[in-house]
């Protein structure tokens, strides 16, 4: 398969958590359902890592260390601002607004990682920042 692929079974898998997180929210801190949800991934993802073989720790360069671990603080932050906002909000309207995430790596791509966009990344950009916006205006 190939990364398009890959990414319609991220964004299905995505849109079902939203659902699934909503409906744990409920009656919960959103900071412990944020715990529990993290445990799952962690020990998913290292049963993956272990039943696939150990990749070569030797491979990892200090940069490579230290991006991983930016990008999983990001990610907690997001996670525990998704959940609060899901415990607050609808998952119709949550999740959408979340998926500004789009626009947002589609500008940070191009200015720290010099991707050149095309006028598709604009249009489909704007796009999503309107379908959020009117989504999220009721």
């Amino acid at each position: 398969m190939n990364w398009f692929y890959w990414s319609l079974l991220a964004a299905l898998f995505a849109g079902i958590t939203a659902v699934l997180a909503k409906a744990g929210t409920s009656g919960i801190d959103p900071n412990l359902a944020t715990a529990i949800r993290t445990t799952v991934v962690l020990v998913l993802a290292w049963g993956i890592v272990f039943a696939t073989g150990m990749p070569a720790w030797g491979s990892l360069s200090g940069s490579a260390i230290l991006f991983l671990t930016l990008s999983g603080l990001a990610t907690g932050a997001s996670w525990l601002c998704y959940f609060q906002a899901l415990s607050v909000g609808q998952a119709s309207s949550v999740a959408p607004v979340d998926k500004l995430s789009v626009v947002f790596a589609i500008a940070l791509a191009a200015i720290f990682l010099g991707e050149k966009l095309a006028w598709q990344h604009w249009v489909g950009g704007v796009l999503i920042v309107a379908g959020a916006a009117l989504i999220a205006w009721r």
